[in-house]
């Protein structure tokens, strides 16, 4: 029976995950996790009679993802002899940078792993290559269909995900309470206050959500006041929304319900060393689906996960993790392709990869691992079951803005947190910013 408990889940996942879905996700999703590592070269020796050849891939992710793709690479050498691997895998943070620096330079890997967000300007660019040879037929079309652009596959989706929340379950617990399923902004404020009350002075509750784009996305979404960039490239933002917005979190700086700014800044998801829910500094924080098992493996037993809080609307979305791209520059498109296609089909890599990059994309694989599911799996989805009602329609991000998305809007809601201007000012300096934009 619990096993067919599980399935029955899975199946209305996969079955309903892209209600809240448009055409391709860090985010994303901002969609960040892991840490940096070191990356060896896996080496076998090619067969005499085939043509030798090595593939350079990258992706980012924690270390269980690191481990499991390796494994699955090596077994790709097993199986094809002549075909070795170049991984280059690290942590989120600098990744598109370094791989839009090699991409500039021609020199990019040849199996790249994606976030929805880049795939217009990448696309646009005519830096990825036609995947459409791959075979996608067990793969939900919707998602699919979020790797296309110009009615061509040049992104290969590789995981269900949903955007919501992580939290520290065991640390509420001991403080005698429990978030309940459909909570508003309003209770979760309250809740936060609450918890404050009950926590010393170098605790917090939560993290500093001024400088998160995705999280503010969720508030304004879920006040129906749609998105704060459109997917045609229109600044959106609701001032008044957005105002209140800073203030709550310039209100719980000054209770001590978020962490101060200097502490707030050095917070680093999934490094054992700096990430403040991992070192018990805070209780929760925003997070994919996707990155569930990474902290239920860095912290056993004690991890809770939650759609986004609602208001007049939902505040989470549904959306492929992320995908696997190949470089338009690549002298080995066709062997980059069929590894995708393997990659995405095989029962095998089902085994290994398990949900690493999410809940798999392949209804047959999902079935596959469903009896098998671990605690940290079934963190996966529930965070995607428990995000499929009230789900928002997702938005990739609008062509030639991602950096106004990552860099800009860092930069001056960070100057808001150290008191280096005014909400006022912050909101004409993005709007002043945005229209540099603007087509």
């Amino acid at each position: 029976m619990r096993k067919k408990v599980i399935f029955s889940v899975v199946s209305t996942v996969m079955g309903l995950s892209m209600v809240g879905c448009s055409a391709a996700g860090t985010q994303t999703a901002k969609v960040p996790d892991g840490n940096s590592t070191a990356a060896p070269t896996i080496e076998s020796k090619p067969a005499a009679s085939s043509k030798p050849i090595k593939l350079r891939i990258n992706w980012w992710g924690s270390q269980p993802r690191h481990d499991a793709t390796i494994k699955i690479l090596d077994l790709y050498t097993k199986k094809n002899p002549n075909v070795t691997f170049e991984p280059e895998y690290s942590g989120f943070d600098g990744y598109i940078d370094k791989l839009t620096t090699q991409a500039a330079a021609k020199n990019a890997p040849d199996i790249i792993q994606m976030d929805a967000a880049w795939l217009a300007d990448w696309n646009a660019r005519n830096q990825l290559a036609d995947l459409s040879s791959v075979n996608v037929k067990d793969i939900d079309p919707k998602l699919v269909e979020a790797g296309k652009y110009k009615d061509k596959s040049t992104a290969i989706p590789l995981g269900n995900n949903a955007w919501g929340m992580i939290y520290d379950k065991g640390s509420l617990e001991k403080l005698g309470f429990q978030l309940k399923d459909g909570i508003t902004w309003d209770e979760y404020f309250k809740l936060a206050r609450d918890i404050k009350a009950k926590l010393g002075k170098d605790q917090y509750v939560m993290q500093d959500a001024t400088t998160n784009r995705e999280a503010y996305t969720s508030y304004q979404l879920s006040k129906g006041k749609g998105q704060p960039v459109t997917p045609e490239g229109k600044f959106n933002f609701d001032k008044d929304t957005w105002l209140e917005w800073v203030k709550t979190f310039s209100d719980f700086r000054k209770e001590g319900i978020v962490p101060p700014p200097d502490v707030a800044v050095g917070d680093k998801e999934l490094d054992p060393k700096l990430d403040l829910m991992l070192n018990g500094k805070i209780i929760f924080r925003n997070a994919h689906a996707a990155q569930a098992s990474s902290w239920e493996g860095l912290k056993p037993g004690s991890i809770g996960v939650s759609a986004m809080p609602k208001d007049k609307q939902g505040g989470g979305w549904l959306k492929a993790t992320f995908f696997f791209s190949v470089s338009q520059d690549s002298q080995n498109k066709a062997e980059a392709a069929k590894f995708i296609d393997w990659f995405v089909n095989d029962p095998e890599v089902g085994e290994i990869s398990g949900t690493t990059r999410g809940v798999p994309v392949s209804n047959k694989i999902v079935a596959q691992l469903a009896p098998k599911f671990t605690a940290a799996d079934k963190l996966t989805v529930d965070m995607i079951a428990k995000s499929i009602a009230g789900a928002q329609q997702f938005n990739p991000g609008a062509k030639g803005w991602n950096n106004f998305d990552t860099k800009e809007y860092k930069s001056i809601t960070e100057a808001l947190m150290f008191d280096k201007t005014t909400p006022d000012k912050a909101f004409d300096e993005l709007k002043k910013k945005a229209s540099e934009y603007e087509k």
